[in-house]
């Protein structure tokens, strides 16, 4: 069987545009909802991936790598959360340098509000544009897209 045509630089490049101008394009719209409150995407984004983390926890550097801030803004954007009471840090008990952070009741309560009004709008502008096939469709080259990515080395390291 015969491999299907590798798209050309240029239609990568076009695609990369699209996916970007796109991503682009819905944040700004998720921005502007009237949902918030008086947290912040980026702090609702980190008590999202709080919620989901397994054992209730992450260290820091884990919260860090799963969303797209600097480690010096992430430490303070945590310090006003912990502060507001939505979230509590622990030193890690196998590593004294390494810091734990967790939802509290109230961050967790907070999380589940936003994030049931954050689908709806979710919902409004992707699935009232594409059909079910076509989200899957969708869903499956992005999630391959990103899972090639830990296979593919730096090509600056050559």
């Amino acid at each position: 069987m015969e491999r299907p045509a590798r798209a050309s630089a240029r239609d990568t490049a076009q695609t990369w545009e699209s996916i970007f101008r796109t991503q682009v394009t819905l944040m700004r719209r998720l921005l502007a909802d009237d949902i918030w409150g008086d947290l912040s995407m980026r702090e609702y984004d980190v008590l999202f991936t709080l919620s989901g983390a397994p054992g209730g926890s992450l260290r820091l550097r884990d919260l860090n790598e799963a969303i797209l801030m600097a480690q010096s803004s992430l430490s303070r954007m945590v310090e006003r959360l912990e502060a507001r009471g939505l979230v509590v840090r622990a030193p890690a008990p196998d590593d004294g340098r390494g810091t734990l952070v967790a939802l509290t009741v109230e961050g967790a309560r907070i999380q589940k509000e936003l994030g049931r009004a954050h689908v709806r709008s979710i919902d409004h502008y992707v699935g009232g544009v594409l059909d079910a096939g076509e989200m899957a469709t969708l869903r499956g080259l992005l999630d391959r897209l990103r899972a090639a990515q830990a296979d593919i080395p730096d090509h600056r390291d050559s």
